[in-house]
């Protein structure tokens, strides 16, 4: 998609520190961090959500950039939370499927924070 803000920062058209890459997926820190580590993992690929028939060798591209970057961080010893909001009424203000990895602090188990 032409005019998707997470396509050009995926793809290199607008310029991020990426702290993860590969063929598939790209992840960067979230521009309004909700936790001190907020990444966004994103496919290169344009999907609208989840549910946009997203190919499986992609969810497995963003697994594996999760285990990454939370190792990187720090966070996968002391826990984070994975969230993705789809449609409007969930929140979802980037219509380019994303997964929020946040972490870095005490969660509140009652917020989703992302």
């Amino acid at each position: 998609m032409s005019d998707c803000i997470f396509c050009k920062i995926a793809n290199g058209e607008i310029p991020t520190e990426l702290v993860y890459q590969d063929d598939l997926v790209a992840a960067f820190k979230d521009a309004n961090p909700l936790t001190p580590v907020h990444i966004l993992v994103v496919p290169k690929k344009h999907y609208e959500n989840v549910v946009d028939g997203v190919p499986a060798e992609v969810l497995a591209a963003m697994v594996h950039a999760i285990d990454v970057v939370t190792k990187e961080t720090g966070i996968d010893k002391t826990g984070f939370r994975c969230i993705t909001n789809t449609g409007d009424d969930a929140g979802q203000s980037v219509h380019h499927f994303h997964i929020h990895v946040m972490g870095g602090r005490k969660l509140d188990p009652n917020a989703g924070e992302g």
